[in-house]
């Protein structure tokens, strides 16, 4: 009788490295020594079953525990990826996706073993269309690579989860980041994709027109399905001129409640605001020590303003004199390009930042979303609910689509802290979907809020179910992810 790995670890706290032996990861090693053989000759060297690389691409960034696949094999286009699917699914052995190892959810753990599949090395930017303001890339092009070529173009892709996470991956999680607040999620700057079934069929799920009425929506359908559904090896995006004119500031306040207030303000009255990041004292005071800054340390909004110079002047009085009303002060500017640089790089290592607070630790990073009304309620909570915790943590968000984050620093072998953190990210969760929320706003379900889908969807989840065995009727597709089983 196979035990689940969650049972299995439970049952050997002593563990010391944390990491699901293969025997235990819902059964047993699941690549036949005939398919390994097969693998090996057809990819050569882009096939490893070496035990570091096979631990690399078992974890992410975060404190889950790892879980290895039996193999990795490197894709270098969307026939490597169709070819090494029909193979793994002639044998039923799972396939996962791997494209910068960014995740924060469990997304990459290999629970049933299995082949990981790299896409790294798809890394080519296909097509850019100046005039439609849209480009075609694959899936393991990074976000600052995409950025970096459009730049002389006048061009660039909004999304900026803070990591260089790969086009691929941020359409698989749905991820958005901290321009979402005027230019969305990538649910909203996908156009099509190029998507791998569990079958091995190639299929693209729309063209290029701005909108659509034909059939049923597949790109959204496979935009956040976490590679549960196919395994994406190209995206359509959207893209957007760089601004004539950039401006960005801190304004620091005395209580979370304050900045929060003025925030939802700013929100309420439409102003277009480019980014609108809440940062708490905690957060500013490890971002400090990381980022070798010297930022107040007090509850921090920190703004971004994009358009033309009399519209984003504009906007900024009116911020500014919202933040004044809510108690905000200490206004601090950042309008060179390598000020306002080092101000969002400070931002993006925010986890790290957390991380590095404590020797050998792990991020253990939660976000929720809700109804900016709610938002006010809904932080004032998580910090009580911080106010004893006993590791490392601070608040965090994109706080202008009320999305927000806790990040900790966590011992991933102390139990007794595991349990306590836990326990803070049961009710934060819980509280923000009674409020109309979500258990998670970017980061996706991936292993670690598959216990919240229920109470936050009801009996759509069965629907998913359906939906997802229809597609991927052997459980094939990155198994153990959104959905439990």
């Amino acid at each position: 009788m196979s035990i689940t790995p969650t049972e299995w670890l439970a049952a050997h706290p002593d563990n010391p490295s944390r990491v699901i032996p293969e025997e235990r990861r819902g059964g047993k090693c699941v690549l036949s020594p005939a398919l390994s053989q097969t693998l090996r000759i057809r990819f050569g060297d882009r096939f490893s079953s070496s035990q570091a690389l096979r631990e690399q691409h078992g974890r992410g960034e975060s404190h889950h525990t790892p879980a290895i696949p039996d193999a990795v094999v490197f894709a270098e286009s969307t026939e490597d990826v169709a070819e090494i699917v029909r193979l793994c699914a002639a044998e039923d052995v799972p396939v996962i996706a791997f494209g910068a190892g960014t995740s924060l959810e469990g997304h990459l753990t290999a629970v049933r073993g299995g082949v990981s599949i790299d896409l790294s090395r798809m890394s080519q930017i296909t097509r850019v269309s100046a005039e439609d303001l849209d480009c075609t890339v694959e899936a393991g092009v990074s976000r600052e690579q995409l950025n970096t070529h459009l730049r002389d173009m006048g061009l660039f892709f909004p999304i900026d989860p803070g990591a260089n996470a790969s086009i691929g991956g941020m359409a698989a999680t749905r991820a958005s980041g901290t321009n979402a607040v005027r230019y969305g999620t990538m649910r909203e700057n996908v156009l099509s994709l190029t998507v791998v079934l569990p079958s091995g069929q190639i299929i693209r799920t729309g063209g290029r027109a701005r909108k659509s009425s034909a059939g049923y929506d597949l790109t959204r359908l496979f935009v956040g399905s976490e590679g549960t559904l196919g395994i994406i090896t190209e995206v359509t995006l959207r893209l957007y001129g760089i601004p004539e004119t950039i401006s960005a500031a801190l304004c620091s306040f005395e209580s979370v409640e304050q900045a929060v207030n003025a925030a939802i303000a700013v929100v309420q009255l439409g102003i277009p605001v480019a980014r609108m990041e809440l940062m708490d004292r905690g957060l500013i005071a490890a971002v400090n020590a990381y980022s070798n800054l010297s930022l107040k340390i007090e509850d921090t909004l920190a703004f971004e303003f994009h358009g033309f110079p009399a519209g984003v002047q504009e906007q900024v009085d009116m911020v500014k004199a919202i933040v004044e009303e809510n108690g905000g002060k200490d206004f601090e500017w950042a309008n060179a390009p390598e000020e306002r640089n080092r101000l969002w790089k400070a931002r993006h290592n925010a986890f790290y930042a957390v991380v590095s607070q404590r020797p050998n630790a792990k991020g253990w990073s939660s976000d929720v979303c809700v109804p900016v009304s709610q938002l006010s309620g809904c932080i004032l909570k998580t910090r009580e609910l911080l106010r004893g915790c006993s590791v490392p943590a601070a608040i965090l968000g994109h706080i202008g689509d009320g999305n927000y984050h806790v990040v900790f620093a966590v011992d991933p072998g102390n139990q007794a802290e595991l349990g306590e953190v836990a326990a803070i990210n049961k009710e934060m969760v819980q509280h923000a979907i009674s409020v109309g929320g979500t258990s998670t706003g970017e980061h996706g379900v991936g292993t670690g809020k598959i216990g919240y889908l229920r109470g936050e969807y009801g009996d759509a989840v069965d629907l998913m179910a359906v939906i997802k065995n229809a597609i991927d009727p052997t459980g094939i597709m990155n198994p153990g992810k959104i959905l439990p089983g």
